[in-house]
């Protein structure tokens, strides 16, 4: 599938998304039906290198179904982080049984988890807990992050979902991201072949190093991705929002017009947050060719490079994240108090915005962007930057 079927693909596939999702939202179900859509759609199978491709599928979808756009922008980022690690064999196996579109990918790697990795006589026994593992619970293959009993280093290994010591307890049940299949998941002594290590991390590795340099583009993957998601919130809102607006809403008495669309306050309204999604729609574009860049350097990447790729990273992310709260608020007041009920579902936009930008606090990353302003330090490289 070239990038044009890509994006035609996604928009059939959103549109199939759009006819029931308020009553998926409210059903809060496990997303097995609609992981069988992607998989049916093909778009599973997209080359998880192309970025600018798979970012915009994942803008498109989540504009429809936050949820469903942010299990699949993820699907593409582990794929393409999979090639990083020291394991190409098992890199290239993940890519050819995703590339067949019927495998979804998924990953328990919170740097805050405590998975531990105890060496065995025929290869590791994993165990531990990961508190939020998006998509897991439907996910055909798991990229699971863990420590060495030892603490001597981290490792990243895939498992399947199926395998023998792992549970989902049902335990996700929030105010957003409904059906991103986000609880946590239990590993019990879950048995994993030496063939199944994707990479190993010594902790004493030198950050400037060329590999450590390339693996936390994973971090910066990560908010481009969440960036795009929220981008893709913030237009379906607006879309939905016009959509009632044309279709339901009346005029106020006192705006003097007979018909809502020609109310001065509704239509520069609307016209406000137009153009303000099309400057975050920009940066989160921006965002993703700063990834692509910063990629395609391998390991010639140095830490300057990464650090300009981070602070564009950072700016999409925080103009974003204030966008998409803002504007999913905003909406009702040019819908109006019959907007609020239930049953029309306008409020599922607040919500997936307002719990996604939770996923790591906005203001550190304005503090990077302001930190490089005033010194030119560039962003330190966490899991999260």
């Amino acid at each position: 599938m070239n990038p044009a079927e890509a994006i035609t693909t996604a928009h059939t596939v959103a549109e199939r998304l759009r006819a029931d999702a308020v009553e998926r939202d409210h059903a809060n179900q496990p997303p097995h039906a609609e992981i069988d859509l992607l998989r049916d759609s093909g778009l599973l199978a997209l080359d998880p290198d192309d970025h600018p491709t798979t970012h915009a599928v994942t803008r498109i979808v989540a504009a429809v179904d936050a949820s469903i756009g942010h299990l699949l922008g993820y699907h593409y980022l582990h794929l393409w982080r999979a090639t990083l690690y020291d394991n190409a064999e098992l890199a290239t196996s993940l890519r050819q049984e995703a590339a067949t579109g019927r495998v979804f990918v998924a990953a328990v790697s919170n740097p805050r988890d405590t998975i531990t990795a105890t060496t065995t006589s025929d290869g590791l026994r994993v165990s531990g807990r990961g508190a939020f593992a998006t998509g897991c619970a439907v996910a055909d293959r798991l990229l699971v992050s863990a420590i060495r009993e030892d603490h001597t280093a981290r490792l990243v290994v895939v498992m399947h979902r199926a395998g023998g010591g792992l549970s989902h307890p049902p335990d996700w049940d929030n105010l957003g991201q409904r059906l991103t299949a986000s609880g946590s998941v239990a590993f019990d002594d879950v048995r994993v072949s030496q063939g199944d290590v994707l990479g190993t991390f010594p902790a004493d590795e030198d950050e400037s190093s060329p590999r450590h340099l390339r693996l936390s583009l994973v971090s910066l993957a990560f908010q481009a991705v969440l960036a795009q998601v929220l981008v893709g919130i913030t237009a379906g809102a607006i879309d939905e929002a016009a959509r009632y607006t044309r279709e339901r809403s009346r005029p106020w008495p006192a705006s003097g017009v007979v018909r809502v669309v020609d109310d001065p306050h509704v239509l520069a309204g609307y016209g406000e947050l137009a153009a303000t999604l099309d400057a975050a729609r920009l940066l989160a574009d921006q965002a993703t060719r700063a990834l692509t860049e910063a990629d395609t350097r391998g390991p010639a990447l140095t830490p300057a490079e990464r650090g300009r790729a981070a602070l564009t990273v950072s700016a999409a992310k925080v103009v974003s994240s204030r966008l998409a709260t803002e504007v999913t608020s905003r909406i009702f007041e040019f819908t109006g108090a019959r907007a609020t009920a239930r049953v029309t579902g306008l409020d599922r936009f607040w919500r997936d915005a307002r719990t996604l930008t939770l996923h790591d606090p906005v203001a550190y990353k304005a503090q990077e962007l302001g930190d490089h302003l005033l010194t030119g330090r560039y962003p330190r490289m966490t899991a999260y930057s």
